[in-house]
């Protein structure tokens, strides 16, 4: 704005970003209130784009039985990390843009009638990267399942453990693979859904670790990006490596379902285990 606008108090105009955005994929322009209403897919090539926590809830839920949990809890700066900005100014950045205090929402639901907690990553907070209280969160939701013998749902989307906790972050995933052990061990019933991207510790945590393992169509998951490996392994990649239909082809996930059919494809598997 110039300083004649500021001067007579005239508004500042949209970001045009937060009025459309470009399909990664097919490069189709699409405004954000058709994308909204869509279910966040390219109504032209049908990809998945990232889908916004509330929406999700919302898409996985039955309306208005979401009780959000622990949602007060914020990370701390353990190790006093600096790179090219403080820690702590960082996370402050993340929860002014997205209005979440971390980046997993958890909380306990209904769906098609039946009880279940729910955990939603959100890419948008820091990457969906993995500190004390993301592994802290996920952790109690599932310790609240083993006690209440209600199944868990976890929905990740993250770049891994984040790196400005160091080692407090690297624990959580040891942390969240023996809570989900205990509920193996009592036969609580588990599912991951696994979306755009699952990376890192996240992917080998508690993302890869359900009684059921669905992706979404297209969706990059694996610890190490491809370029890396290929990098590393000095050799050309499968076509489509990483990506959730190339997993499903060699075993690694269980389900590739279409956003549409998630929640009656989750609803089947809960009444079976009910």
């Amino acid at each position: 704005m110039g300083w004649l606008d500021r001067l007579t108090g005239a508004r500042k105009p949209p970001d045009p970003t937060d009025l459309w955005k470009k399909c990664p994929k097919c490069s189709e322009i699409l405004l954000q209130k058709d994308l909204e209403r869509n279910l966040f897919l390219c109504g032209k090539c049908d990809h998945h784009l990232r889908m916004p926590v509330w929406d999700r809830i919302a898409l996985l839920t039955d309306e208005n039985s979401f009780l959000e949990l622990d949602q007060d809890m914020e990370s701390i700066d353990p190790l006093s990390f600096v790179d090219s900005a403080p820690y702590p100014e960082r996370l402050q950045k993340a929860i002014q843009a997205t209005d979440s205090f971390e980046a997993v929402t958890c909380g306990e639901a209904r769906l098609d009638g039946l009880p279940v907690l729910l955990g939603v990553m959100n890419f948008e907070f820091m990457g969906g990267s993995m500190g004390s209280v993301v592994g802290e969160k996920i952790a109690r939701l599932l310790e609240r399942a083993l006690a209440r013998k209600f199944p868990v749902i976890c929905v990740s989307a993250s770049g891994g453990a984040r790196m400005q906790e160091g080692i407090f972050s690297l624990m959580q995933m040891a942390k969240t693979s023996a809570a989900i052990a205990l509920l193996n061990e009592a036969a609580v019933p588990y599912v991951s859904l696994l979306t755009d991207p699952t990376t890192g510790g996240v992917s080998a945590s508690f993302a890869s670790l359900g009684d059921v393992n669905i992706a979404e169509p297209d969706a990059l998951i694996g610890f190490a990006g491809p370029r890396v490996i290929e990098q590393t392994i000095r050799q050309k990649l499968p076509e489509g490596f990483q990506k959730s239909e190339f997993l499903l082809s060699h075993g690694m996930i269980d389900m590739v379902v279409h956003r549409r059919q998630l929640k009656p494809t989750l609803a089947r598997l809960l009444h079976l285990w009910a």
